[in-house]
């Protein structure tokens, strides 16, 4: 490649030994996931605090543990398409700094009203943040490792709504709810110097979006110095029959993706029924069984923490086929959710049950945007990522709202979490019929890995 006047990019990071410019790229993405992750989930775990200081009943948190999911999924649908317009570093950074500013703000709130409406805010930013995050990691990385790292990225998500339960537990008591949103604001702050700083744009985007081929080979040239002499870069992209003048949203909703995508949203849909059923409730719902308020808040923060078998599921998915791989993990997930609400009168299997659950749940969860960064070409792969996220956010509302109901009906634990357990089986399902619409045999994924998934459509930018 050194000596050629034409590159292609994704041969380029396919032979090219991931450098230490790929690695930084890699950290920021996972430090903002893992600040996601973290202020997402800071709401549930000082709900108790907020009904004992402000004197409200369970149900009147509804609207503000909703609040931010409603932002969530407004972001991520505005930001996908905006990102495709626009780029991933700009919009990435700015919704960064929107849900930093957003969640410091939140300590300072005198009434539920308030507190609502800056995590909605909160919520816009956080919701836009994620799927640029994996859209630029994954237009980064290797094919034959796009999965893997993508995965290993996102898992910054649980590790950051778990991180965030163990330091409520320890700075409640000593400084109050407000403190641990403070942080939620500060630590993103100094990130998204650090981005504007060190981030580079997607160089698949650039290349699709022909910027000056000076931009791009200033980008490569960081990774390795192979592409001085290069004046024309080119891409292996996948496009759909009849798509190639299609772009965003109208390419993710074409005849060629649209089984996909939305069997993708419904599955993603139905894993965050669970996880907010669960994050948002299992505090309260602990407590009112008898476990202590410090007790109740550690056992919840298990739940989030075993994301990191994303990494895993990744290495699978680089190898084997990605929808069924998850689809075992979502109908898993249902078994251990089920067996959690039969078992709180022990707390050590509770223990156990929580951690399995959790890991199982999440690293489906995290498993699914690789699947979908994979799934849609260059042109729509933002919007693609960014919709299933944010159709998915709505799953997050229907499970808060689901778990505030059976509660109002004051049925008991074990039935409430056997009716949590059933989106599982749903989110199993779709990955199935979305293998059958879209079959992928094992030849068929190696040769989609070896030539940059699919067809060829070369995308050539002029100049010197």
């Amino acid at each position: 490649m050194s000596g050629g006047k034409t590159i292609n990019v994704q041969t380029f990071l396919n032979e090219t030994r991931f450098s230490a410019y790929q690695w930084i790229t890699f950290a920021l993405c996972f430090f903002v996931v893992l600040l996601d992750g973290f202020d997402t989930a800071a709401i549930g775990y000082i709900a108790p605090s907020l009904l004992k200081e402000w004197g409200i009943s369970k149900p009147a948190l509804g609207p503000v543990l909703s609040a931010a999911l409603f932002g969530l999924a407004a972001g991520a649908l505005a930001a996908g398409p905006l990102a495709d317009r626009l780029g991933r570093k700009l919009v990435l950074t700015g919704s960064t700094l929107v849900f930093a500013l957003a969640c410091a703000g939140s300590s300072f709130a005198g009434s539920l009203e308030q507190l609502t409406a800056l995590r909605f805010v909160t919520g816009i930013g956080l919701g836009a943040a994620m799927p640029n995050a994996i859209t630029l990691m994954s237009e980064y990385s290797p094919d034959k490792r796009r999965s893997l790292l993508t995965n290993a990225m996102f898992s910054g998500f649980p590790l950051g709504a778990a991180f965030g339960g163990f330091l409520a537990a320890w700075m409640i008591p000593q400084w109050g709810w407000r403190s641990v949103l403070l942080l939620g604001g500060i630590a993103p702050l100094v990130l998204v110097g650090m981005m504007i700083a060190f981030l580079p744009e997607s160089v698949r985007y650039m290349v699709a979006r022909r910027m000056p081929a000076e931009r791009i080979r200033a980008v490569l040239r960081r990774i390795s110095a192979a592409v001085d002499q290069t004046s024309d870069f080119v891409m292996t992209e996948t496009a759909a029959a009849g798509a190639k003048a299609r772009g965003g949203l109208l390419l993710v909703l074409s005849r060629g993706y649209l089984v996909g995508s939305v069997m993708m949203w419904l599955a993603y849909f139905m894993g965050l029924v669970i996880f907010y059923a669960v994050i948002n409730w299992m505090p309260l719902l602990m407590k009112d069984a008898g476990l202590s308020p410090q007790d109740a808040t550690l056992i919840s923060a298990l739940f989030p923490l075993g994301g990191v078998g994303a990494i895993f599921f990744g290495w699978l998915m680089d190898r084997t086929n990605g929808n069924r791989v998850i689809a075992v993990g979502y109908l898993l997930t249902a078994a251990a959710i089920y067996g959690v609400g039969q078992a709180v009168g022990n707390v050590g299997l509770l223990m156990v049950l929580v951690l399995v659950g959790g890991s199982l749940l999440n690293t489906s969860q995290v498993s699914m945007p690789a699947l979908g960064a994979g799934f849609y070409p260059t042109q729509c792969r933002a919007t693609g990522v960014a919709w299933m996220l944010g159709i998915g956010r709505f799953g997050g509302i229907a499970g808060s709202m689901l778990v505030a109901e059976l509660a109002r009906r004051e049925l008991g634990l074990g039935t409430i979490f056997t009716v949590v357990a059933v989106p599982g089986i749903i989110a199993a399902a779709a990955l199935l019929i979305k293998q059958l619409a879209h079959p992928e045999t094992r030849a068929e994924h190696q040769e989609s890995v070896a030539e940059a998934h699919g067809h060829t459509e070369e995308v050539r930018l002029g100049g010197h």
